[in-house]
């Protein structure tokens, strides 16, 4: 898939999903701006793929740093033409019971007022260039309840049902709005859920975890036309059709 000319936002992109995502897209000839918390690991991973890639340090947790990352990314390399809502947190893992309501409400902050912030900022830029595609990361954890992560769990159900929203408000101005849920993937964050100990996700061996390219490719195709028919939808890595129809087997 050719991408030249093109320009994708990554958050979150500063390790896992996120950086590989950046490579992926890189090499497809797009443009990407690379938004993450972690400063140095984006500038580093920006000095990797070279002059197309620019670092945003950006909490997405606050939306006047989304909003200035979306105007530097327009500025820089003159429009804004995808976005993938990657970033997203897990920690601390607890039960209700016990759960600290401050961490509890920054994960919310973090996996769906950050993805509200993303296409807060970005939707008005697409439309007025007459479409875009925004896709979100999403989780099983958005339709399945797992002890210990109610925040996630919730957050993760709100940011599906907000991607549903911006695709019925979106999609007569040209946008393509998408979910994927990836699976149980091989990155920092399911080395934090198996030292929880807490609920069958905690229980699986590395081995059983994807690599984060296959996420990676299967946003890229989701760029594609061939992927039209899933506009509006979730699209769920676990499926074998899926993962054939993006080449992964």
């Amino acid at each position: 898939m050719n991408l030249q000319g093109k320009t994708v936002v990554i958050t979150g992109a500063s390790r896992g999903i996120g950086a590989a995502t950046a490579h992926e897209f890189a090499r497809a000839g797009a443009n990407v701006a690379l938004l993450a918390r972690n400063a140095d690991a984006i500038g580093d991973l920006a000095a990797e793929i070279g002059e197309r890639a620019i670092a945003i340090p950006c909490d997405v947790s606050r939306y006047w740093e989304v909003e200035k990352a979306i105007e530097a990314t327009v500025s820089e390399f003159g429009g804004l033409d995808i976005l993938i809502g990657n970033a997203g947190a897990l920690e601390p893992i607890s039960h209700l019971s016990k759960a600290d309501p401050e961490a509890w409400g920054h994960i919310i902050d973090i996996n769906l007022k950050g993805v509200f912030y993303g296409m807060r900022a970005a939707m008005p830029v697409m439309q007025a260039a007459g479409g875009g595609t925004i896709i979100t990361i999403s989780s099983g954890a958005a339709h399945s309840a797992l002890e210990g992560w109610s925040h996630y769990c919730a957050s993760k159900a709100g940011a599906a049902m907000l991607t549903m929203c911006a695709d019925k408000e979106g999609r007569e101005q040209g946008l393509r709005v998408m979910g994927l849920s990836p699976g149980t993937v091989a990155t920092q964050m399911q080395r934090e859920i198996k030292a929880s100990g807490v609920n069958p996700v905690a229980q699986l061996d590395w081995s059983d975890h994807i690599p984060p390219d296959w996420p990676a490719k299967t946003l890229l195709w989701m760029c594609s036309p061939e992927a039209d028919d899933f506009i509006g939808q979730e699209i769920s890595l676990r499926s074998d059709d899926i993962r054939k129809r993006v080449g992964l087997v």
